[in-house]
């Protein structure tokens, strides 16, 4: 029981940490004065509700692990309650036996002169020790099953409360963020229309300028043509050929398709089924929380390609960082996962060739990268092989 109550208080420390990373507060949403400035609140909101989702789906796996401790709890609790009434049923025996025909105590006289055999004599001689000997000790493991009973249920309790307080928190943070990213996302939208009014007005204003120019321009050249038509008309220049030619329909060749994204071949069939469906899902969008078929996050996307693999991950950066066997950055095969940041909170799986395959970011689909394009290289894990 000791350990169960260890068990449980672990798991509910961890889940709260989860709402402590740094750099994950709410915060009011700021004003930005260009595109610029949006677009740069836009990618640090973005990059922050990446760290809240992987929380978050970190607090759900810590959850499920909860729940598992809950019921082994509440199982203790129940074996507990039956061990009391067994206990209970146990110390009645007793008394039942020591006590016969009208409350008269039972004495070793009365059971060498009542008993049939030698075998009954030792029996009932037994009861009697039991009675003495054993009672106290009975009625005490009643008290502490009774004990044991009531702590598991208040654990449980207060493990599930904890756990889901946790979860709860973090949503809230996640909500926050996205509504940010929204407030942002309008202002560079807003931002955006005004910029390009802006330019706008500032070509037309150019063109005009230009236009004007051009008719200056032109007023001359129709003085000088004047001048030179007196000298001689016959010798007006033809429209140049090569002006004419331009202004013919271009040639339009589309461009070749680019090839499908490739990877080295992995150190074991799992590993290569699980770089190939990884593949598979490029150019799928990336959704906070999701884990395909469709849509993924940077955990939901490597939990997706290992489970077609016959492999098991939870959706959580944090916990796939402590699973498999560490491996240096020299050592990566492809299969291999690669973390980013401290503490971890982005995945990608490397695919040989110092490249990469992740569900990046919100503005982008799932792609194929440079290990070292990334930031905050952190550490690497070999799942299989």
């Amino acid at each position: 029981m000791g350990r169960l109550r260890a068990g449980l208080l672990i798991g509910a420390t961890t889940a709260l940490t989860f709402t402590m990373v740094p750099g994950t507060a709410s915060a009011e949403p700021g004003r930005a004065t260009s595109t610029a400035e949006a677009a740069q609140l836009v990618a640090a909101a973005s990059r922050e509700l990446e760290i809240v989702s992987e929380e978050l789906n970190e607090a759900k796996v810590q959850l499920e692990r909860q729940q598992a401790a809950v019921e082994s709890a509440e199982l203790a609790a129940y074996a507990a309650d039956l061990e009391r009434t067994a206990l209970d049923g146990r110390i009645r025996q007793l008394a039942r036996t020591a006590y016969t025909g009208g409350g008269r105590s039972l004495t070793q006289l009365d059971v060498m002169l009542t008993s049939d055999s030698v075998d009954d004599v030792i029996f009932q001689m037994g009861t009697l020790d039991a009675l003495a000997g054993r009672n106290d000790a009975a009625v005490g493991e009643v008290a502490k099953a009774t004990a044991r009973a009531k702590d598991a249920r208040a654990e449980a309790g207060e493990a599930r409360e904890t756990a889901e307080a946790s979860l709860e928190q973090i949503e809230v943070k996640q909500r926050d963020l996205e509504v940010r990213i929204a407030d942002y996302q309008q202002q560079y939208a807003a931002l955006d229309a005004a910029e390009r009014a802006a330019a706008e007005r500032a070509a037309a204003e150019r063109a005009a300028a230009e236009r004007a120019a051009a008719e200056r321009a032109a007023a001359e050249r129709a003085q000088a043509d004047e001048q030179m038509a007196r000298a001689s008309r016959s010798q007006r220049t033809a429209p140049s050929s090569a002006a004419a030619s331009s202004a013919g329909p271009s040639s339009t060749s589309s461009a070749p398709a680019a090839p499908a994204p490739t990877a080295a071949a992995a150190p074991s069939g799992a590993a290569q089924v699980a770089v190939d469906t990884a593949l598979a899902q490029v150019g799928d969008r990336y959704v906070w929380g999701a884990g395909g078929p469709d849509a993924f996050d940077c955990s939901g996307l490597t939990s997706y390609a290992y489970r077609a693999a016959g492999i098991s991950l939870p959706h959580s950066s944090r916990s796939q960082s402590q699973l498999g066997r560490p491996v240096s950055r020299g050592e990566l095969q492809p299969g291999d996962l690669i973390f980013f940041y401290s503490p971890v909170s982005h995945v990608a799986m490397y695919i040989g060739g110092g490249k990469m395959v992740h569900a990046s970011t919100s503005s982008q689909p799932v792609k194929v990268d440079s290990v070292d394009s990334f930031p905050s290289y952190n550490s690497a894990r070999r799942i299989v092989g």
